[in-house]
Formats: structure tokens, C-alpha cells, sequence
């Protein structure tokens, strides 16, 4: 009787410790390090989409799945905390603040150079300049902050970098935001993707140095397509899978949000055809600052490393003239390489144009059937020599491109960068764009993203979407503004599109006002006099949208075809994928950056919620990263008393 009693008895402990961990109600309070209560801090648990805020009072309350959940808690101006709960249905939380490093980051001077002379005074003075442009751009964010009206959840009111150094001369195209389109005027929807990520690392490139980035710096589809996603390979013939995900806006809970993803199949390196690479390397005057040439010495260094034998590479410069200093080399001959590419040094003008010629000459001479033939391009952007107008380059890289040799544009350095001529140059040279601020930016872009940076396994990739409109009264694609097509160019195989690269996933974002949802988005027409309304088929059942992709193989001129449906799904944002939650909170991030029009409840509370609940599996740092920058942001338009002297002193 007592073995069986026994045996009972270890079934049942047995059992339970795989029944299922039963939820727990958990209660807190977050306040300082001074005991000070902190209201509408953002409460998250880790892994999952279930957040909440904390009251006036700093108290807040959660249901988490299991007892041993952690908590992520974030608030604008605090390091942000992560708490095991190991059970305990009562936390207090402590959080510190940031100001102090913030304030460190804000007047901190660059990096000086080895040449620089610290006793030069044209050299101290620069130093000096760049120290008092940053402190006015940190008083000119309070000031801005100072007039903002009290809300529950502190959300950024507009910001413009307006620091006028005359030796600041970057230049960024204006963004016309799309706008909502009313379904029965629009229903279709036709863009070219975008796997560029430059923007994302120029603005934190930006918020490192204490300052807000510029408008036009800010594109929101690089923001969101610089993180990697984990969405399944493909498995049928084509080279990307799609995968979609619809929930409710977190920023508006009437509104939708869709998300269109395409994941690219990755090819191991081994099995990547051979290339035939032209290293284009910039050594004007411009780019002997250590964060350019030298940086560019190093990240071509890091690229030898990755090459193969059956692999060639040669290396073109340019100043006020161009020229070969390594013809077409073995992958085999790293040392060669790197030793042409250390007797680089800056000086002279800039011939871009003359340079872009002659790489392409360069890789057309040794080209390969079949292989991976591209021209990489190192530089600020500064042309002053020959063909430097946009203009001018347009044309030529369209007539260059023509070859079948692809293009990789590297951006460099601050101060002249010129974001909108790189952009247009790997825009028509069929080609990506990628800005590198550091040497972990050249091992992301270069090493762990080797074969999506410089391996094309789709080219002229373009979706077009049709709208449901007993579904959907209205839509806006958030980002993509400068990838707009017209509708008729969908179906046109001349008209050039984007390149998807080996392993790529590129994710889009639609937020959708639903059939019968009053908006003050929607902008009303007269009726037309001429024109009578089509008969629309609108019993189609529970189908949101249709999107339909087409893309070319790297050698073919004849596009393939793909249509996918998506059903409609009022999902609530906590029962969503790590997938969804992170790409909206980059999304919303890159609104309120840019003092969206559109960003309606959005906040940098409610961007750490939602990032802070999707950093599960983030191994490499870059999710943790993105919320160390969001806090970065927050408090540099943050009303705090301890700084009412320096916005006042700004008057």
C-alpha cells in the first residue's frame, strides 16, 4: 500500500510540473533613485506583446503568463530595468536617471584626429565650435520642449537640427510623407522595395553626438529594414517567402496595421557564385578625417577577409584624377590587397564621376557570366570635379548599369556627407546603400551581412497592393516615399525597381482605417459631375488586401509573378509576433523623429514598451541598442526642471 501510495505521489508531482504555469497578477510602484514617483512609466513583459503603464501614483498592475516572467520597465530620461519575478506579486522598482551621461554625450567633442595639433588654434577652434553647436542644439530642443503641452505620456512635439555651422554642409532631400488614400479613389497601392539601412545609422549616429538628426535624414523603411526579423526561408521556387501579420495600431486602436514582409533565401558563402569585385575608393582632401579613409581602409580590409579564391578584386581611386592602383586580383592574394589598400592616402579634389567610369570599365574588362560582378563604392558623396551635378550622375550611372554590373554604395564620415547624392546613386546603379559610422557597422554590413550587402538574388522587386474597400476605407504606407511607382509601372519590365540580396528580409507597414471608422484623415471631394462610379464587387468575404510581387532573376528581363492574399484580423498588439511589435515600435520611433503628421498617440514611452517586449533572441544587441537610442531622443525633448536654467538661457 505504501509503494503504491508512493508511486501516486511522484505521477502526480510528475504531472503537474508539466501542467501549465498558471498567470499571476503582479503589482508595483517605479519610482527614482530619490524615491520621486515616475508616472506613465512603460511596463513590459519580456517576450511577449502584454504592457501597461504606471498611474499618478506611480502604481501599476499586470497579469504576466508565468511566475517566473520578467519585466521590462522603461521610462524617458531612466535607464531602463529588467526584473525576474521569480514568483513575487509585489515589485518595487528603482530606476536611474541618464541625464548625467546625456549631458556628457551633448558637449562631448569628436574623436580628434592623430594629425590634429592641439595647440593650432584653427584646430581648437573647430573643437570649440562643434562643443557650442551642440550645447544650442540641446538648448533649442528644452526650448521647444519647455512649450509643449502636458500630456500623460510625454511624446515629441517637433524638432528640426538647425545647427548652421558653415562647416556643416550634409545634404538630405526633403520627405512629402504619404499621406491616407481613400480606397474608392485608390485602390491600388504600387511601390518598389527598399533594403537600404543607411538612414538608421546616420541617426544614431546623430543622437550619439547629442542632436537630433534632420527631417530628410530620417526614412522610416531603412529604419525598420536595418533589424534583422525571424520569419521562415522560403521553401517553394521562388527566392523569397512572404509572410504577413494584421493587428490594431498601437498608436491608434481604431486603426489597422499591416505588416508585409519578404525574406530572402539566404545561400551559404560557399555556394555564392564567384565575384568580380571594383573597389571605388574616395581619396579627395575630404575624406582624410579618421572617421573616412581610415575607416574605409579598415572595412575594406574586413571585406579581404571574406573573399575566396575564385574571387577577384581590383581597386580604383579617385582625387582630381582617377586611376588603378590593383588590377584584377585572386581572393587568394589577401595580402596584396591589403597592402595596396594601406598606401592609400587623402588628398586633392574629387573627380567622382571619372572614378564611377573608369571602376566600371574596370568591371566590365574582367566581367563574369553568371557571377557576381559590382562596383563598391567608398566615399562622403563630396563631388566638386567634373560630373557632379545629380543630374549628371543619374545619367551616368543609368548608362553604366546597363553592363549587368551591380553597384554597393558606402557612405563615410559627417560634416559634408552628401546622403541624397549616395542615395540616388544606388537608386539607379541598381544597387544598396549602407552608411558606416563605425568599425561594428563595417563587420554588420560587410561580414555578418556579406551575402545580402554584395550577392543580388532578385532584382526590379515590386509590389503592388489592392484594397478590399468593403474592408478598408482608406490606407497610407508608413516610409517607402521616394520608392512610389505609378500603377501602369507595375506591369512594365523596363521600369527599374529594387534588388533584394542573398538572406534580405525587406518589411513594409500599412496602417489601414477600416470601412466605417470616422476620420479626419480622409479628405473629402466634391462629387463629380462626368463621372459615374464603377459598379465594385464587394462581396469578396474576410480578404483585407491582394498583393501581387513581381521580381526578375539577377540575369533575366522578363518578371515573374506572385500573388498573396491577406485576411482581415482586429488582433490586439500583446497577442502579436516579436516581428510585429518591434517593426511598429522602429515605426513609430521614426514618426515621432520626424514630427510626423500621422503620429496621432505616439510617444517614446509607448516606442520602449514596445521594443522592450520584443528583444527576445537579440544576441548581437542591436534591439537593446534601438531602445539605448530612443531614451537618447526622449530626453533631449523632455521638460525637466533641473534645466529650466539652461532652455531660459537660451531666450
Amino acid at each position: 500500500m505504501k509503494y503504491i501510495i508512493a508511486c501516486s505521489t511522484v505521477l502526480l508531482i510528475t504531472a503537474m510540473a508539466f501542467l501549465p504555469k498558471a498567470p499571476l497578477t503582479v503589482k508595483g510602484n517605479v519610482k527614482d533613485n530619490n524615491g520621486n514617483v515616475l508616472q506613465y512609466a512603460s511596463v513590459a513583459e519580456k517576450g511577449t506583446g502584454n504592457m501597461v503603464q504606471s498611474d499618478v501614483n506611480g502604481n501599476f498592475t499586470i497579469t504576466v503568463k508565468k511566475a517566473d516572467a520578467v519585466l521590462f520597465v522603461s521610462c524617458i530620461g531612466y535607464e531602463t530595468k529588467e526584473i525576474r519575478l521569480t514568483g513575487k506579486s509585489f515589485v518595487q522598482v528603482e530606476l536611474a536617471p541618464i541625464e548625467k551621461k546625456l549631458d556628457e554625450a551633448v558637449v562631448a567633442a569628436p574623436v580628434e584626429s592623430k594629425k590634429m595639433n592641439r595647440t593650432n588654434p584653427a584646430a581648437v577652434a573647430d573643437r570649440e565650435l562643434f562643443v557650442t553647436s551642440a550645447v544650442q542644439a540641446r538648448r533649442q530642443a528644452f526650448a521647444i520642449a519647455r512649450d509643449m503641452k502636458p500630456a500623460p505620456d510625454p511624446a515629441y512635439n517637433g524638432y528640426v537640427n538647425t545647427n548652421d555651422s558653415a562647416f556643416n554642409t550634409e545634404d538630405y532631400d526633403g520627405i512629402v510623407e504619404n499621406r491616407f488614400l481613400a480606397v474608392k479613389d485608390n485602390p491600388l497601392s504600387t511601390f518598389s522595395i527598399d533594403v537600404d539601412a543607411a538612414s538608421y545609422s546616420n541617426i544614431r549616429r546623430y543622437l550619439n553626438q547629442g542632436q537630433l538628426p534632420p527631417a530628410g535624414a530620417v526614412r522610416i523603411e531603412e529604419m525598420i529594414n536595418y533589424f534583422q526579423y525571424k520569419f521562415p526561408q522560403p521553401t517553394q521556387q521562388h527566392p523569397f517567402a512572404v509572410h504577413t501579420e494584421t493587428a490594431a495600431a498601437p498608436w491608434n486602436e481604431q486603426h489597422r496595421l499591416v505588416l508585409v514582409n519578404l525574406q530572402g533565401k539566404k545561400i551559404p558563402t560557399e555556394n555564392l557564385p564567384s565575384s568580380n569585385l571594383v573597389f571605388l575608393i574616395d581619396v579627395s582632401g575630404s575624406m582624410e578625417d579618421d572617421n573616412k579613409l581610415p575607416l574605409v581602409k579598415q572595412s575594406m580590409k574586413l571585406l579581404t577577409d571574406q573573399l575566396r579564391e575564385n574571387d577577384r578584386v581590383a581597386i580604383v581611386v579617385y582625387a582630381g584624377n582617377a586611376g588603378l592602383v590593383l588590377p584584377a586580383t585572386s581572393g587568394a592574394g589577401k595580402q596584396t590587397i591589403k597592402d595596396a589598400i594601406d598606401r592609400l592616402e587623402a588628398g586633392g579634389s574629387t573627380a567622382g564621376g571619372a572614378g564611377i567610369q573608369l571602376a566600371y570599365k574596370v568591371a566590365r574588362e574582367n566581367f563574369r557570366q553568371g557571377g557576381n560582378n559590382r562596383v563598391i563604392l567608398c566615399t562622403d558623396g563630396d563631388f566638386n570635379v567634373g560630373a557632379s551635378s545629380d543630374a549628371e550622375m543619374e545619367r551616368l550611372i543609368e548608362q553604366e548599369r546597363k553592363s549587368g554590373v551591380f553597384l554597393t554604395v558606402l557612405g563615410y564620415g559627417m560634416g559634408n556627407y552628401k546622403d541624397n547624392k549616395m542615395q540616388k546613386l544606388a537608386d539607379k546603379g541598381n544597387g544598396n546603400h549602407a552608411y558606416i559610422d563605425d568599425m561594428r557597422e563595417a563587420k554588420k554590413v560587410l561580414v555578418h551581412e556579406f551575402g545580402g550587402t554584395l550577392f543580388t538574388i532578385a532584382k526590379d522587386v515590386k509590389l503592388q497592393v489592392e484594397f478590399n474597400p468593403a474592408k478598408v476605407q482608406a490606407y497610407r504606407l508608413i516610409g517607402y516615399e521616394n520608392r512610389m511607382l505609378h500603377k501602369e509601372d507595375f506591369n512594365n519590365d523596363q521600369k527599374d525597381a529594387g534588388e533584394l540580396g542573398s538572406g534580405h528580409s525587406v518589411t513594409a507597414l500599412y496602417e489601414i482605417i477600416p470601412a466605417g471608422v470616422k476620420s479626419d484623415f480622409i479628405e473629402k471631394v466634391d462629387p463629380l459631375k462626368y463621372q459615374s462610379m464603377p459598379h465594385q464587387n464587394t462581396t469578396v468575404s474576410d480578404e483585407l488586401m491582394t498583393i501581387k510581387f513581381r521580381y526578375k532573376k539577377p540575369d533575366a528581363d522578363i518578371s515573374e509573378l506572385i500573388e498573396y492574399t491577406v485576411k482581415d484580423s482586429n488582433t490586439a498588439v500583446r497577442n502579436t509576433s516579436d516581428n510585429f511589435r518591434f517593426a511598429a515600435a522602429v515605426a513609430q520611433f521614426g514618426m515621432l523623429l520626424r514630427n510626423s503628421g500621422f503620429r496621432q498617440n505616439s510617444s517614446f514611452n509607448s516606442v520602449l514598451a514596445l521594443a522592450g517586449s520584443a528583444t527576445a533572441g537579440d544576441t548581437e544587441g542591436y534591439r537593446k541598442e534601438f531602445i539605448s537610442l530612443v531614451q537618447k531622443a526622449g530626453s533631449l525633448v523632455k521638460v525637466k526642471i533641473e534645466d529650466t536654467d539652461i532652455s531660459m538661457s537660451s531666450r
